[in-house]
Protein backbone atom coordinates (compact mmCIF):
# COMPACT_ATOMS: atom_id res chain seq x y z
CA UNK A 1 0.00 0.00 0.00
CA UNK A 2 1.09 3.56 -0.67
CA UNK A 3 1.50 5.45 2.59
CA UNK A 4 -0.23 8.74 3.24
CA UNK A 5 3.23 10.36 3.40
CA UNK A 6 3.96 9.14 -0.14
CA UNK A 7 0.59 10.32 -1.41
CA UNK A 8 1.05 13.78 0.05
CA UNK A 9 4.59 14.07 -1.28
CA UNK A 10 3.57 13.04 -4.81
CA UNK A 11 0.79 15.63 -4.86
CA UNK A 12 2.99 18.31 -3.28
CA UNK A 13 5.61 17.95 -6.01
CA UNK A 14 3.01 19.01 -8.56
CA UNK A 15 2.32 22.34 -6.86
CA UNK A 16 5.33 23.09 -4.63
CA UNK A 17 8.92 23.14 -6.00
CA UNK A 18 10.48 19.87 -4.89
CA UNK A 19 7.35 19.17 -2.87
CA UNK A 20 8.62 21.14 0.13
CA UNK A 21 8.80 24.72 1.40
CA UNK A 22 12.35 24.44 2.73
CA UNK A 23 14.92 22.31 0.85
CA UNK A 24 16.31 20.03 3.58
CA UNK A 25 12.80 18.69 4.22
CA UNK A 26 12.86 16.90 0.85
CA UNK A 27 15.14 14.09 2.15
CA UNK A 28 17.31 14.48 -0.97
CA UNK A 29 20.48 14.02 1.10
CA UNK A 30 19.38 10.84 2.87
CA UNK A 31 16.96 9.48 0.26
CA UNK A 32 13.43 8.25 0.77
CA UNK A 33 10.10 9.97 1.28
CA UNK A 34 9.75 13.01 3.55
CA UNK A 35 7.58 12.64 6.63
CA UNK A 36 4.42 14.76 6.74
CA UNK A 37 3.43 15.50 10.33
CA UNK A 38 0.02 16.24 11.75
CA UNK A 39 0.52 16.39 15.52
CA UNK A 40 3.14 17.05 18.17
CA UNK A 41 2.92 16.71 21.94
CA UNK A 42 5.83 16.94 24.36
CA UNK A 43 8.79 15.02 22.93
CA UNK A 44 6.64 13.16 20.39
CA UNK A 45 5.40 13.62 16.83
CA UNK A 46 2.79 11.74 14.79
CA UNK A 47 2.93 11.59 11.00
CA UNK A 48 0.18 11.44 8.39
CA UNK A 49 0.06 7.64 8.73
CA UNK A 50 -0.33 7.85 12.50
CA UNK A 51 3.20 6.59 13.26
CA UNK A 52 4.76 7.98 16.45
CA UNK A 53 8.31 9.38 16.69
CA UNK A 54 10.61 10.79 19.36
CA UNK A 55 11.53 14.20 17.95
CA UNK A 56 15.13 15.42 17.97
CA UNK A 57 14.60 18.24 15.47
CA UNK A 58 12.14 20.27 17.54
CA UNK A 59 11.22 22.42 14.52
CA UNK A 60 15.00 23.02 14.16
CA UNK A 61 15.28 24.35 17.70
CA UNK A 62 12.30 26.49 18.74
CA UNK A 63 10.40 23.82 20.68
CA UNK A 64 12.69 23.95 23.70
CA UNK A 65 9.72 23.22 25.99
CA UNK A 66 8.46 20.42 23.77
CA UNK A 67 5.46 20.48 21.45
CA UNK A 68 2.13 22.02 22.41
CA UNK A 69 3.18 23.16 25.89
CA UNK A 70 -0.13 23.92 27.63
CA UNK A 71 0.89 27.35 28.96
CA UNK A 72 2.15 28.47 25.55
CA UNK A 73 -0.97 27.20 23.78
CA UNK A 74 -3.27 28.92 26.31
CA UNK A 75 -1.42 32.24 25.97
CA UNK A 76 -1.56 32.07 22.16
CA UNK A 77 -5.29 31.32 22.19
CA UNK A 78 -5.94 34.28 24.44
CA UNK A 79 -3.83 36.62 22.28
CA UNK A 80 -5.48 35.40 19.07
CA UNK A 81 -8.90 36.25 20.46
CA UNK A 82 -7.82 39.91 20.59
CA UNK A 83 -6.88 39.93 16.85
CA UNK A 84 -4.20 38.22 14.84
CA UNK A 85 -2.39 41.40 13.79
CA UNK A 86 -2.47 45.18 14.12
CA UNK A 87 0.43 46.47 12.02
CA UNK A 88 0.89 48.98 14.82
CA UNK A 89 2.76 49.14 18.15
CA UNK A 90 1.68 46.98 21.08
CA UNK A 91 2.79 46.73 24.69
CA UNK A 92 3.87 43.16 23.98
CA UNK A 93 6.69 44.42 21.75
CA UNK A 94 8.06 46.52 24.59
CA UNK A 95 7.75 43.60 27.00
CA UNK A 96 9.70 41.40 24.60
CA UNK A 97 12.44 44.05 24.13
CA UNK A 98 12.75 44.49 27.90
CA UNK A 99 13.04 40.74 28.46
CA UNK A 100 15.62 40.26 25.70
CA UNK A 101 17.68 43.12 27.11
CA UNK A 102 17.49 41.57 30.58
CA UNK A 103 18.60 38.14 29.39
CA UNK A 104 21.10 39.34 26.74
CA UNK A 105 22.45 42.67 28.09
CA UNK A 106 24.61 43.35 24.99
CA UNK A 107 21.33 43.99 23.10
CA UNK A 108 20.80 47.50 24.42
CA UNK A 109 18.19 48.15 21.75
CA UNK A 110 16.15 45.55 19.88
CA UNK A 111 14.05 45.48 16.73
CA UNK A 112 11.64 42.62 16.09
CA UNK A 113 11.25 40.96 12.69
CA UNK A 114 9.60 37.76 11.47
CA UNK A 115 12.52 35.42 10.72
CA UNK A 116 16.17 34.72 11.32
CA UNK A 117 16.98 35.61 7.72
CA UNK A 118 15.41 39.04 8.20
CA UNK A 119 17.38 39.50 11.40
CA UNK A 120 20.80 38.71 9.93
CA UNK A 121 20.14 40.58 6.68
CA UNK A 122 19.07 43.67 8.64
CA UNK A 123 21.95 43.47 11.11
CA UNK A 124 24.46 43.48 8.27
CA UNK A 125 22.73 46.44 6.63
CA UNK A 126 22.88 48.33 9.92
CA UNK A 127 26.57 47.46 10.38
CA UNK A 128 27.37 48.72 6.89
CA UNK A 129 25.38 51.89 7.48
CA UNK A 130 27.09 52.48 10.80
CA UNK A 131 30.66 51.87 9.59
CA UNK A 132 30.15 53.21 6.04
CA UNK A 133 32.06 50.16 4.77
CA UNK A 134 30.99 47.40 2.36
CA UNK A 135 33.06 44.29 3.05
CA UNK A 136 31.76 41.59 5.39
CA UNK A 137 33.35 38.40 6.74
CA UNK A 138 31.56 35.11 7.29
CA UNK A 139 32.90 31.61 7.86
CA UNK A 140 32.78 28.58 5.61
CA UNK A 141 29.90 26.28 6.46
CA UNK A 142 28.05 28.86 8.55
CA UNK A 143 24.51 29.58 7.39
CA UNK A 144 22.88 32.92 8.19
CA UNK A 145 19.69 32.74 6.19
CA UNK A 146 19.07 33.07 2.47
CA UNK A 147 19.96 36.75 1.93
CA UNK A 148 22.06 37.15 -1.22
CA UNK A 149 25.26 38.38 0.43
CA UNK A 150 25.26 35.44 2.85
CA UNK A 151 24.82 32.59 0.37
CA UNK A 152 28.55 32.24 -0.14
CA UNK A 153 30.05 28.93 1.01
CA UNK A 154 27.10 28.56 3.34
CA UNK A 155 26.01 25.64 5.46
CA UNK A 156 22.67 23.98 6.21
CA UNK A 157 20.70 22.95 3.12
CA UNK A 158 23.41 24.23 0.79
CA UNK A 159 25.85 21.74 2.28
CA UNK A 160 23.24 19.04 2.00
CA UNK A 161 23.09 19.59 -1.75
CA UNK A 162 26.82 20.09 -2.13
CA UNK A 163 26.43 23.65 -3.38
CA UNK A 164 28.89 26.24 -2.03
CA UNK A 165 26.62 29.12 -3.06
CA UNK A 166 23.32 29.82 -4.81
CA UNK A 167 22.34 30.63 -8.36
CA UNK A 168 20.62 33.99 -8.66
CA UNK A 169 23.18 35.79 -6.50
CA UNK A 170 24.93 38.48 -8.59
CA UNK A 171 28.74 38.20 -8.53
CA UNK A 172 29.02 41.87 -7.57
CA UNK A 173 26.97 41.17 -4.42
CA UNK A 174 29.01 38.13 -3.41
CA UNK A 175 32.23 40.03 -4.14
CA UNK A 176 31.85 41.97 -0.89
CA UNK A 177 31.65 38.78 1.19
CA UNK A 178 34.91 37.24 2.38
CA UNK A 179 34.77 33.66 3.66
CA UNK A 180 37.30 32.42 6.21
CA UNK A 181 37.86 29.07 7.96
CA UNK A 182 35.99 28.65 11.23
CA UNK A 183 38.27 28.29 14.27
CA UNK A 184 41.31 29.44 12.21
CA UNK A 185 42.78 32.17 14.41
CA UNK A 186 45.83 32.82 12.23
CA UNK A 187 43.67 33.37 9.14
CA UNK A 188 41.70 35.94 11.12
CA UNK A 189 44.86 37.80 12.08
CA UNK A 190 46.22 37.77 8.53
CA UNK A 191 42.95 39.04 7.04
CA UNK A 192 42.56 41.89 9.50
CA UNK A 193 46.21 42.81 9.09
CA UNK A 194 45.60 43.18 5.37
CA UNK A 195 42.14 44.81 5.11
CA UNK A 196 40.87 45.26 8.67
CA UNK A 197 39.91 48.90 8.20
CA UNK A 198 37.71 48.01 5.21
CA UNK A 199 35.56 45.43 6.99
CA UNK A 200 32.09 46.55 8.05
CA UNK A 201 31.25 43.48 10.10
CA UNK A 202 32.04 39.89 10.93
CA UNK A 203 29.09 37.54 11.35
CA UNK A 204 29.38 34.06 12.79
CA UNK A 205 27.49 31.35 14.59
CA UNK A 206 29.26 31.34 17.98
CA UNK A 207 28.37 27.66 18.16
CA UNK A 208 27.83 26.37 14.63
CA UNK A 209 24.67 24.38 13.98
CA UNK A 210 24.49 24.43 10.20
CA UNK A 211 27.40 22.16 9.25
CA UNK A 212 26.41 19.92 12.12
CA UNK A 213 27.50 21.09 15.58
CA UNK A 214 30.92 22.76 15.65
CA UNK A 215 32.18 24.16 18.95
CA UNK A 216 34.36 27.31 18.89
CA UNK A 217 37.85 27.56 20.30
CA UNK A 218 37.95 30.17 23.06
CA UNK A 219 41.10 31.72 21.54
CA UNK A 220 39.32 32.06 18.19
CA UNK A 221 36.39 33.99 19.71
CA UNK A 222 38.63 36.14 21.90
CA UNK A 223 40.93 37.06 19.00
CA UNK A 224 37.93 37.91 16.85
CA UNK A 225 36.58 40.23 19.53
CA UNK A 226 39.93 41.98 19.92
CA UNK A 227 40.46 42.45 16.18
CA UNK A 228 36.97 43.85 15.63
CA UNK A 229 37.47 46.33 18.47
CA UNK A 230 40.86 47.40 17.13
CA UNK A 231 39.61 48.00 13.58
CA UNK A 232 36.16 49.45 14.32
CA UNK A 233 34.46 46.40 12.80
CA UNK A 234 31.01 45.40 14.06
CA UNK A 235 31.02 41.89 15.55
CA UNK A 236 27.68 40.13 14.97
CA UNK A 237 26.82 36.93 16.79
CA UNK A 238 24.18 35.03 14.87
CA UNK A 239 22.38 33.42 17.80
CA UNK A 240 19.24 32.57 15.85
CA UNK A 241 19.94 28.94 16.72
CA UNK A 242 22.06 29.23 19.90
CA UNK A 243 20.05 32.00 21.56
CA UNK A 244 18.39 30.50 24.67
CA UNK A 245 19.39 27.06 23.38
CA UNK A 246 22.92 26.63 24.74
CA UNK A 247 22.42 28.84 27.81
CA UNK A 248 19.93 31.38 29.14
CA UNK A 249 22.10 34.26 27.91
CA UNK A 250 23.08 32.49 24.68
CA UNK A 251 26.55 31.50 23.51
CA UNK A 252 27.88 34.95 24.37
CA UNK A 253 27.12 34.32 28.04
CA UNK A 254 28.50 30.78 27.87
CA UNK A 255 31.85 31.87 26.39
CA UNK A 256 32.10 35.32 27.97
CA UNK A 257 32.42 37.23 24.68
CA UNK A 258 30.34 40.38 24.14
CA UNK A 259 29.37 41.07 20.49
CA UNK A 260 28.36 44.48 19.15
CA UNK A 261 25.18 43.07 17.62
CA UNK A 262 23.18 39.87 18.04
CA UNK A 263 20.52 38.20 15.93
CA UNK A 264 17.85 35.96 17.47
CA UNK A 265 15.06 33.72 16.27
CA UNK A 266 13.60 30.24 16.80
CA UNK A 267 13.23 30.02 20.62
CA UNK A 268 12.07 33.66 20.96
CA UNK A 269 9.05 32.76 18.84
CA UNK A 270 8.19 29.61 20.76
CA UNK A 271 7.33 27.91 17.47
CA UNK A 272 5.82 30.93 15.69
CA UNK A 273 7.71 33.26 13.29
CA UNK A 274 9.68 35.79 15.35
CA UNK A 275 13.19 37.11 14.83
CA UNK A 276 15.10 39.99 16.38
CA UNK A 277 18.31 41.92 15.94
CA UNK A 278 19.87 44.36 18.33
CA UNK A 279 23.01 45.64 19.94
CA UNK A 280 24.76 48.76 21.07
CA UNK A 281 22.52 51.80 21.18
CA UNK A 282 24.88 53.92 19.05
CA UNK A 283 24.82 51.28 16.30
CA UNK A 284 21.06 50.75 16.40
CA UNK A 285 20.45 54.52 16.22
CA UNK A 286 21.25 54.48 12.48
CA UNK A 287 17.94 52.63 11.89
CA UNK A 288 14.93 54.46 10.47
CA UNK A 289 13.04 56.42 11.68
CA UNK A 290 16.04 57.76 13.63
CA UNK A 291 18.71 57.25 10.98
CA UNK A 292 19.34 56.56 7.30
CA UNK A 293 19.24 52.73 7.35
CA UNK A 294 15.81 51.52 6.28
CA UNK A 295 14.14 48.34 7.51
CA UNK A 296 10.45 47.54 7.87
CA UNK A 297 7.99 44.66 8.17
CA UNK A 298 4.19 44.50 8.16
CA UNK A 299 4.08 41.59 10.60
CA UNK A 300 7.09 42.59 12.72
CA UNK A 301 6.14 42.25 16.36
CA UNK A 302 3.03 40.23 15.54
CA UNK A 303 1.08 39.99 18.84
CA UNK A 304 0.27 36.28 18.63
CA UNK A 305 3.82 35.26 17.71
CA UNK A 306 5.35 37.55 20.34
CA UNK A 307 3.00 36.09 22.96
CA UNK A 308 4.24 32.57 22.17
CA UNK A 309 7.82 33.76 22.48
CA UNK A 310 7.28 35.70 25.70
CA UNK A 311 5.59 32.75 27.36
CA UNK A 312 8.42 30.45 26.30
CA UNK A 313 11.11 32.86 27.52
CA UNK A 314 9.40 33.19 30.90
CA UNK A 315 9.18 29.42 31.37
CA UNK A 316 12.81 28.71 30.52
CA UNK A 317 13.94 31.01 33.34
CA UNK A 318 12.78 28.42 35.89
CA UNK A 319 15.56 27.46 38.34
CA UNK A 320 17.56 24.50 37.10
CA UNK A 321 15.97 24.51 33.63
CA UNK A 322 19.28 24.64 31.75
CA UNK A 323 21.08 22.30 34.12
CA UNK A 324 18.44 19.66 33.43
CA UNK A 325 18.35 20.31 29.65
CA UNK A 326 22.15 20.15 29.41
CA UNK A 327 22.30 16.97 31.49
CA UNK A 328 19.64 15.18 29.42
CA UNK A 329 21.39 16.08 26.18
CA UNK A 330 24.76 14.91 27.53
CA UNK A 331 23.12 11.67 28.72
CA UNK A 332 21.87 11.02 25.19
CA UNK A 333 25.33 11.66 23.73
CA UNK A 334 27.00 9.32 26.24
CA UNK A 335 24.49 6.58 25.48
CA UNK A 336 24.99 6.86 21.74
CA UNK A 337 28.78 6.86 22.00
CA UNK A 338 28.75 3.78 24.23
CA UNK A 339 26.42 1.96 21.82
CA UNK A 340 28.67 2.78 18.84
CA UNK A 341 31.78 1.68 20.72
CA UNK A 342 30.23 -1.68 21.59
CA UNK A 343 29.32 -2.18 17.93
CA UNK A 344 32.82 -1.21 16.77
CA UNK A 345 31.49 1.70 14.69
CA UNK A 346 33.60 4.83 14.15
CA UNK A 347 31.44 7.51 15.73
CA UNK A 348 31.67 10.62 17.90
CA UNK A 349 29.17 13.02 19.43
CA UNK A 350 29.06 16.16 21.53
CA UNK A 351 26.57 18.65 22.91
CA UNK A 352 26.32 22.23 24.12
CA UNK A 353 23.25 22.97 26.22
CA UNK A 354 20.28 21.53 24.36
CA UNK A 355 22.09 21.24 21.00
CA UNK A 356 24.00 18.17 19.84
CA UNK A 357 26.07 16.84 16.97
CA UNK A 358 26.47 13.27 15.68
CA UNK A 359 29.43 12.43 13.45
CA UNK A 360 30.60 9.26 11.78
CA UNK A 361 34.22 10.20 12.37
CA UNK A 362 36.88 9.33 14.93
CA UNK A 363 36.69 12.69 16.71
CA UNK A 364 34.50 15.76 16.92
CA UNK A 365 35.17 18.05 13.92
CA UNK A 366 36.25 21.63 14.56
CA UNK A 367 35.93 23.08 11.04
CA UNK A 368 34.16 22.73 7.71
CA UNK A 369 37.08 20.74 6.23
CA UNK A 370 37.02 18.26 9.10
CA UNK A 371 33.24 17.92 8.93
CA UNK A 372 33.52 17.05 5.24
CA UNK A 373 35.66 14.04 6.15
CA UNK A 374 32.84 12.40 8.14
CA UNK A 375 31.18 9.31 6.62
CA UNK A 376 27.97 10.62 5.08
CA UNK A 377 26.94 7.19 3.76
CA UNK A 378 27.08 5.72 7.25
CA UNK A 379 24.98 8.59 8.56
CA UNK A 380 22.33 8.03 5.89
CA UNK A 381 22.02 4.34 6.80
CA UNK A 382 21.88 5.23 10.49
CA UNK A 383 19.24 7.89 9.85
CA UNK A 384 16.86 5.49 8.09
CA UNK A 385 17.33 2.77 10.67
CA UNK A 386 16.49 5.25 13.43
CA UNK A 387 13.52 6.57 11.46
CA UNK A 388 12.16 3.05 11.07
CA UNK A 389 12.46 2.69 14.86
CA UNK A 390 10.49 5.90 15.45
CA UNK A 391 13.42 8.25 16.11
CA UNK A 392 13.25 11.48 14.11
CA UNK A 393 16.68 13.04 13.46
CA UNK A 394 17.61 15.80 11.03
CA UNK A 395 17.57 14.38 7.46
CA UNK A 396 21.11 15.50 6.73
CA UNK A 397 24.59 14.75 8.04
CA UNK A 398 25.15 18.50 8.23
CA UNK A 399 22.49 19.52 10.75
CA UNK A 400 22.66 19.78 14.54
CA UNK A 401 20.03 18.09 16.68
CA UNK A 402 17.97 19.35 19.62
CA UNK A 403 16.69 18.01 22.90
CA UNK A 404 13.71 19.62 24.65
CA UNK A 405 12.72 19.87 28.30
CA UNK A 406 10.01 17.33 27.50
CA UNK A 407 12.49 14.54 26.70
CA UNK A 408 12.45 11.99 29.51
CA UNK A 409 14.90 9.31 30.63
CA UNK A 410 12.58 6.80 28.96
CA UNK A 411 12.86 8.72 25.66
CA UNK A 412 16.63 8.64 25.86
CA UNK A 413 16.70 4.95 26.77
CA UNK A 414 14.43 4.13 23.82
CA UNK A 415 16.64 6.21 21.51
CA UNK A 416 19.82 4.48 22.65
CA UNK A 417 18.18 1.06 22.18
CA UNK A 418 17.23 2.02 18.62
CA UNK A 419 20.76 3.27 18.00
CA UNK A 420 22.21 0.00 19.29
CA UNK A 421 20.32 -1.85 16.55
CA UNK A 422 21.22 0.81 13.97
CA UNK A 423 24.93 0.60 14.77
CA UNK A 424 24.80 -3.19 14.60
CA UNK A 425 23.37 -2.84 11.10
CA UNK A 426 26.38 -0.80 10.05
Amino acid sequence: MTSRNQQLFEKSQQLIPGGVNSPVRAFRSVGGTPIFFKKGLGSRLWDADGKEYIDYINSWGPMILGHAHPEVIAAVQQAAANSLSFGAPTGLELEMAELINKLVPSMEQVRLVSSGTEATMSAIRVARGFTKRNKIIKFEGCYHGHADALLVKAGSGLLTFGEPSSAGVPPEVAAHTLTLDYNNTQMLKDTFSSIGDEIACVILEPVVGNMNLIVPHQEFLQTLRELCTKHGTVLIFDEVMTGFRVALGGAQALYGITPDMTTLGKVIGGGLPVGAFGGRKDIMSVLAPLGPVYQAGTLSGNPVAVTAGLTTLKLIQAPGFYDQLTAQTAKLMDGLKQAAQKAGVTFSAQSVGGMFGLYFSASNPTSYAEMMQADKTAFNKFFHSMLDSGIYLGPSAFEAGFVSAAHTDADIEQTVQAATSAFAGL
